[in-house]
């Protein structure tokens, strides 16, 4: 998992994981949309694929990439584990939120 942390903290490689989500992509086609020249992509792609994000597939003389989803998923449950903690949050906010709209309408209620 920190293999897939530390690919997906620089941007460029962030932004071809985005890229790689929606289907397989060539590299040119990757560094056309990205402004990059293709080796600096070519590089990128090494470090993904040495973290295990993705992986290519040899079509004549083009290499088309695509998204592993392993890493991803193994980041998912990682992720997971600290859910509990937002929702508890968002649970504490509902609640207090609820009782400042009862206290206000019972302060109206007070003053009429």
């Amino acid at each position: 998992m920190m293999a897939t942390l530390r690919a997906l903290a620089e941007p460029s490689r962030f932004q071809i994981v985005e890229l790689l989500r929606d289907g397989p992509r060539p590299v040119g086609d990757m560094a056309q949309r990205l402004r990059l020249r293709q080796p600096q992509v070519s590089k990128h792609l090494r470090v993904l694929g040495d973290a295990g994000l993705v992986e290519f597939r040899v079509d004549a003389q083009r290499r088309i990439y695509a998204l592993r989803p392993a890493p991803l998923q193994e980041l998912e449950v990682w992720l997971e584990r600290y859910r509990s903690l937002w929702e508890d949050n968002f649970q504490r906010l509902d609640t207090l939120l609820e009782e400042l709209k009862t206290g206000e309408k019972k302060r109206r209620g007070l003053r009429r």
